[in-house]
């Protein structure tokens, strides 16, 4: 990849956490620093994707919104093209949807894992972008059923936003390249494993890659590494293995968290070169550095998560590597 095809846009993830009186401010400064992106999440027990994103798109001037990501399960694909469908229009040119499996454990907890995730997915999506587009969905799947339905013109978006498959398994990122215009990789996301997903994902078409990652900015190295340790926390459970093997160090890592009494124990305890590797962390140069490092690897957007406990701070810091 020459120089000029190896950039990208920047964005920055709205925290699940974040306090309610912050959202609005976050989301603005966000727009105002120059950020590109800015993506919400739909974690269970925590704020609904769609009306984040409705809020900050109705409260910001000009940057893009992604929902990432919606589990296919939870909502009837109908429904949800409603919604999407309205906030395209509302705000033409600005908003990108995710669409995944969900967290099997939170969607067993509902009773809403479905016998064959793969399947459904890739019903939903093309179901999904059949709607948004103004065509009659006519489908008899495995799980989506529609007779013939079509949104009504008057609420069709003059952009249909692109369609993401919020996914890590190989076969999830086959299914990705074959219907979504894009795939978005959760945290955290390396070079290695990038390139790993787009051998999987082999797109025939042009195909966006939108990379989260824990992110800390500081003056000072070993700080920014020190704030980010606590988000490593999840990164030893069997759902990143995807993430961690390209590494190179997933069977030690995975052995660390097993000896560990708890995750906040096994987070202090990883290594300092691990843990750089698992999160883009230093000073703004240091972590442009690494932005870089994944355009060049694939990646088309780079979504900065920025970690607590004052994350319109941590914001902040994370404008410097704009």
């Amino acid at each position: 990849m020459s120089p000029q095809e190896a950039s990208g846009t920047i964005g920055v993830l709205l925290p699940r956490d974040i306090p309610h009186a912050d959202v609005i401010a976050f989301a603005q400064e966000a727009d105002d620093y120059g950020f590109d992106e800015l993506w919400v999440v739909e974690d269970l027990g925590y704020r609904g994707g769609l009306v984040q994103a409705a809020t900050v798109l109705a409260r910001t001037r000009q940057i893009r919104v992604g929902v990432g990501l919606l589990p296919a399960a939870a909502r009837n694909v109908a429904f949800a093209a409603m919604e999407a469908a309205t906030l395209a229009q509302l705000h033409p040119g600005r908003l990108d949807i995710a669409v995944g499996h969900g967290m099997p454990d939170w969607m067993r907890s509902v009773g809403a894992w479905p016998a064959s995730p793969l399947t459904l997915l890739g019903e939903y999506i093309h179901t999904l972008r059949t709607l948004m587009a103004g065509r009659s969905a006519d489908t008899d799947g495995r799980y989506i059923r529609l007779d013939g339905l079509r949104l009504d013109p008057s609420v069709l978006p003059e952009h249909v936003p692109d369609i993401f498959a919020g996914v890590r398994g190989p076969k999830s990122l086959t299914l990705s390249g074959q219907v979504a215009d894009g795939t978005l990789l959760a945290e955290p996301v390396s070079p290695e494993y990038t390139r790993e997903a787009l051998a999987s994902i082999n797109p025939q078409r042009p195909h966006r890659i939108t990379a989260y990652n824990i992110t800390a900015v500081d003056d000072d190295p070993h700080a920014a590494l020190a704030a980010a340790r606590p988000a490593l926390q999840p990164l030893g459970d069997p759902d990143w293995a995807p993430h961690i093997v390209p590494l190179g160090f997933h069977d030690e890592l995975a052995a660390l968290r097993r000896t560990s009494k708890s995750p906040q124990e096994f987070a202090q305890a990883i290594p300092e070169e691990w843990a750089h590797r698992l999160a883009l962390t230093g000073t703004p140069d240091d972590v442009r550095a690494r932005v870089q490092d994944l355009f060049e690897s694939g990646v088309t957007t780079a979504v900065l998560s920025p970690v607590g406990p004052d994350y319109r701070s941590a914001l902040a810091g994370l404008a410097k590597v704009l």
